[in-house]
């Protein structure tokens, strides 16, 4: 059939499975959202207050959802107000497609009306992007982006066209999405590894994100309790480890648990699983598992030896890996070790509890208490987010979604809203941001508003950019240079004047108040949370330390 560009578009789309998009119109993506109008009843579109909202709305959608996120914008401000969306789900590998319209081939290069070189632009910070000159190839393109997006190490792709590609014709036939089962492959040093994990005595599995995403997460339950192999993971893995298992040790890293640190600083083995030993992890790479032999699982061999040498590793997908080594591993008990682990368990950091203020510990425990074990928790980025990766008691994979690889302060209202559209209602969507986070994207409120979004917002605020002051106070001699901003808003009233409604707090009686009538009105809330700003995230490792730096106080 004969098809316009932009309704090649929406075909395509729907041909792969989409039924969700998020994006912001302009003049070079008219065509599209013509087309999208004309395509209404199978498309959803959810127009959001900034293009980069909607990047990280998109990124939510992908994240709790497990399909590839959809974002569209036009050309030149539009596409590069996708930029910071767009980097933050290539670090934390998310499939996102990112659509961008752009001015007509004629056009392209004599600097004309919201022209930019998105494609350049966003080269870095793709799997790959595309830019298509021809109606013809517009189809194929598409359906490349979107296996790109997903094969091997998921992560962004941008597709960018130029207006008359859109008001072109082309024939069209719907092809239907051919999953190929991919080659089947021996995978190196299986017996091999799982000699050293049936050898070890004080053995470490350490694990990220990666095994979320490969959807391995009963796997690495089977090994950890055959082989009696504690626990620890980096903050993309919150959530697919019970909190209160007897394995689970806790987040590693900058600000981990001592005993997550101490494990695996006195290991003889650390199985690195779907991670990448990131610096706020691996601080000193000198000291990182120092005693150990390390053995590293990922799909990406370019990480395999990037930050830290690996002993042994094994190139694939993790779910795959797990299961071929899962019938080599011996049943096996660590009965000392464990004891050492609970041992340091028993001396790890514990603020104080004091119910007449807000402490951010028991903040995150109302919110478990109240919300559920089916909640969906997003955070921003700062000491709020390491409050929530320590303290949420999670117990269900894919329920903590943050911006972990860029750190994007402003992620969280846009991925919570993403995250809302994917659930529709079924479970609490609990937004947990500071004020200095909140101040960049709280236009999403409108958004919120508009689609009657049912995401609680919890502002821990303490008037100050509080990780920054944390750090100023630590290595600065208490120079609180540009930290201090003493912002006045008056969170209740910006609510009132979004449309929704709005509570401030200042003790736990108060907090548990609030949001026992915010779940009840499942609709957009605020609710403010005034903290001290002497509260510090602890224990804190110093950057470039070791466990042997670790500050508690």
């Amino acid at each position: 059939m004969l098809l316009t560009g932009a309704e090649i578009v929406a075909e395509v789309l729907i041909e792969q499975g989409v039924d969700t998009v998020f994006g912001y119109p302009g003049g070079s993506v008219l065509n599209i959202y013509d087309a999208l109008y004309q395509y209404s009843d199978k498309i959803n579109h959810y127009m959001s207050a900034h293009e980069q909202g909607a990047a990280h709305a998109a990124d939510g959608y992908a994240r709790l959802t497990g399909k590839t996120g959809v974002v569209i914008s036009t050309s030149g401000p539009g596409a590069t107000n996708l930029v910071t969306g767009i980097a933050t789900a290539y670090m934390d590998s998310v499939p996102l497609v990112a659509i961008t319209g752009n001015v007509p081939t004629s056009l392209i290069g004599r600097d004309s009306f919201q022209e930019v070189y998105i494609a350049g632009i966003t080269m870095p910070i793709t799997k790959h992007n595309f830019t298509v000159r021809s109606v013809e190839e517009l189809a194929d393109t598409l359906r490349t982006a979107f296996k790109i997006a997903n094969e091997g190490r998921p992560g962004p792709v941008l597709i960018d066209i130029p207006k008359d590609v859109t008001v072109n014709k082309a024939d069209f036939e719907v092809i239907s999405p051919v999953n190929k089962a991919p080659e089947e492959k021996r995978l190196k040093h299986l017996e091999k590894v799982a000699d050293l994990i049936n050898s070890s005595k004080f053995p470490v599995v350490y694990f990220g994100g990666g095994v979320r995403i490969s959807g391995a997460e009963q796997e690495l339950f089977e090994l950890l309790k055959k082989a009696e192999i504690p626990a620890t993971y980096t903050m993309m893995a919150a959530g697919v480890l019970g909190y209160g298992d007897e394995l689970n040790m806790g987040l590693i890293g900058m600000h981990g648990s001592r005993t997550a640190n101490l494990a695996v600083d006195n290991a003889d083995l650390v199985l690195a699983i779907g991670t990448r030993f990131s610096d706020r992890v691996a601080l000193n790479t000198n000291k990182f598992a120092r005693r150990a032999r390390i053995v590293h699982i990922d799909i990406d061999p370019s990480e395999i030896g990037k930050n830290v040498p690996a002993d042994t590793s094994i190139i694939g997908d993790v779910k795959k890996v797990l299961t071929a080594l899962l019938p080599m591993i011996e049943k096996a008990n660590h009965t000392e070790w464990l004891a050492q682990i609970n041992e340091w368990k028993q001396k790890d950091y514990r603020p104080r509890d004091d119910d007449s203020v807000l402490k951010p510990h028991q903040v995150m425990s109302a919110i478990c208490d109240a919300a559920g074990e089916d909640a969906v928790y997003i955070t921003d980025v700062g000491q709020h987010q390491m409050w929530a990766a320590q303290y949420i008691r999670h117990l269900k994979t894919k329920s903590f979604l943050t911006s972990g690889g860029l750190g994007t302060m402003g992620y969280g209202y846009g991925a919570a809203i993403g995250a809302a559209v994917a659930d529709g209602g079924k479970r609490p969507i609990i937004h947990i941001t500071g004020d200095g986070s909140f101040h960049m994207n709280m236009n999403e409120a409108c958004t919120a508003v508009s689609y009657n979004l049912p995401v609680i917002t919890v502002i821990m605020n303490n008037s100050v950019l509080g990780m920054v002051r944390q750090w100023q106070k630590t290595f600065y001699g208490k120079r609180y240079s540009s930290s201090e901003p003493e912002r006045k808003t008056n969170y209740k009233a910006v609510a009132e004047g979004f449309g929704l409604t709005g509570f401030k707090c200042t003790n736990l009686a108060e907090f548990k108040e609030a949001l026992d009538k915010a779940l009840e009105l499942k609709a957009p809330v605020w609710i403010e949370c005034v903290i001290d700003r002497e509260e510090a995230v602890l224990p804190m490792i110093p950057a470039g330390g070791s466990v042997d730096d670790m500050i508690i106080n």
